[in-house]
């Protein structure tokens, strides 16, 4: 018993040695045929995120005006989100780095939806607004204002608390 223990080790490493150099260039074709669709993936470009959060914005501007707090929460988690897609997926981009000045008005943010109060969710909003003008600023964007938005252009959306 003791030596077919021994013999089963043996035998994998004898297989495991002797494996064809054919299956080599099948395992080398099957990564080249990877890193290939890995190159052509569909990315979001950094545009594409600030586009999703500057919809995010507007969205949580309305949900926050109207008290519909759950909107606002959902708002904000989604420009977090987002924001953090961008650390991970566009890694090569300068800008990525002032990224870290926008947490505190999040924080502000999150904290006024949590209290429920209108009046400081509406100046953490304004905090939240300068602090995106202040980041694109920083990262030579400063042509790319945003503002306090001042048309719902969300036609298709309530942002009215149902009761």
């Amino acid at each position: 018993m003791k030596y077919h223990l021994l013999l089963i080790p043996s035998i994998l490493c004898f297989v495991g040695c002797t494996t064809s150099p054919n299956h080599s260039e099948e395992l080398q074709a099957q990564i080249d045929s990877l890193k290939t669709k890995l190159a052509t993936t569909y990315k979001p470009g950094f545009g594409e995120f600030m586009s999703s959060i500057q919809a995010h914005h507007i969205k949580l501007w309305y949900a926050g005006k109207n008290q519909n707090w759950k909107l606002a929460d959902f708002e904000v988690h989604e420009i977090m989100e987002s924001i953090e897609d961008i650390r991970t997926f566009e890694t090569d981009r300068p800008e990525r780095k002032e990224l870290g000045m926008i947490t505190p008005a999040l924080d502000s943010i999150n904290f006024a939806i949590e209290k429920q109060d209108t009046l400081l969710f509406k100046n953490s909003f304004m905090l939240l607004t300068n602090t995106c003008n202040k980041c694109h600023q920083t990262v030579n964007f400063g042509f790319n204002v945003v503002k306090i938005p001042s048309n719902q252009p969300f036609s298709n959306q309530s942002f009215k608390v149902d009761k």
